[in-house]
């Protein structure tokens, strides 16, 4: 029984980094997911997938594994990088690619 500790990206529906901001504690899957042969639904007995607990620290999410002895990995959360471009920047002369309507 391994978990995993990772800060969720942001959904590419919404523009907002509502809950990107917490960290998450879920299990590895322990059993690959079979297909129940009559109606094709993709199914598990493990129950551990389904449970998914939020903290809002990463220190927080690792004392509650090492407390209740549950061996984790932590995902390093990526730092988002936004190009510091201004709108001028569309009109300037030496673009590496030239500007038309």
């Amino acid at each position: 029984m391994v978990a995993r500790i990772y800060s969720p990206a942001k959904t590419a529906t919404q523009s907002g980094r509502g809950k990107a901001h917490d960290w998450v504690l879920e299990f590895v899957p322990e059993q690959a997911r079979s297909i129940e042969p009559l109606m094709g639904y993709t199914s598990s007995t493990d129950m551990k997938q389904q449970v998914r607990l939020r903290f809002e620290t990463q220190d927080e999410a690792i004392a509650y594994a090492k407390k209740n002895g549950i061996a984790y990995r932590v995902e390093i959360q990526r730092e988002r990088r936004v190009p510091k471009i201004a709108y001028s920047d569309n009109f300037k002369y030496d673009r590496y690619m030239p500007w038309t309507h």
